[in-house]
């Protein structure tokens, strides 16, 4: 007797479900950057110094925990906050836990190449690595997932944004192109594991 093929977790789906709960979690993130941001002023820049990737210094390593949250000044900060959000909950479209592991996989991945590959002793802090890592795993998502919804949401966001994919090239002066590289990468990486997930097991039983 076959086995019932059990059914697709998330491989059609381009919003969360529920949408309220996501849009607020994305609000919630967004605002714990603008706190830690005037935390950071209020201290003088010390939580910036203190908390970001210095490349291959040992020291530097408990900054791909918090690079992410850290930024170089308002317009900085300014500047992520609509991709941030968007692509963000836009993630969400598979389940909290597929977002987490997925940003995890991004957050960490991420930093530790910028900390293994930039040059020793740079300095890299914000949280375009995971904003690249996020519109990577949105932009590729489908085409791995044989997906025509998340492909058609891939189109329209490559149409609005696919500009910024330029940052992944060198010679952008002050501009972490290794933070956004290896976000994107670590992104792709994210969309093949969910699409290889949600795919269904096939097997058949007694």
């Amino acid at each position: 007797m076959v086995a019932p093929t059990p059914p697709r977790r998330s491989i059609s789906r381009v919003l969360p479900s529920p949408v309220r709960p996501a849009a607020l979690t994305m609000l919630a993130l967004t605002g714990l950057l603008y706190v830690v941001e005037v935390a950071d002023v209020v201290s003088g820049q010390s939580l910036e110094r203190a908390g970001g990737i210095v490349a291959r210094d040992g020291s530097g390593l408990d900054g791909i925990a918090f690079a992410p949250l850290l930024h170089g000044d308002w317009p900085h900060l300014l500047g992520n906050t609509v991709p941030f959000l968007v692509f963000g909950f836009l993630a969400m479209a598979g389940g909290i836990r597929q977002f987490v592991l997925v940003t995890a996989l991004i957050w960490i991945g991420g930093g530790l190449a910028v900390w293994l590959t930039a040059g020793a002793g740079e300095y890299h802090v914000g949280a375009s690595g995971v904003i690249f890592g996020w519109l990577a795993f949105l932009l590729t998502r489908g085409f791995f997932a044989r997906s025509a919804k998340q492909i058609a949401l891939a189109v329209v966001l490559f149409a609005i944004w696919g500009g910024i994919l330029f940052g992944v090239l060198p010679g952008q002066e002050g501009i972490s192109w290794q933070g956004h590289l290896f976000g994107a990468l670590f992104g792709v990486l994210g969309a093949w594991l969910v699409a290889r997930a949600d795919r269904p097991a096939v097997g058949s039983g007694a």
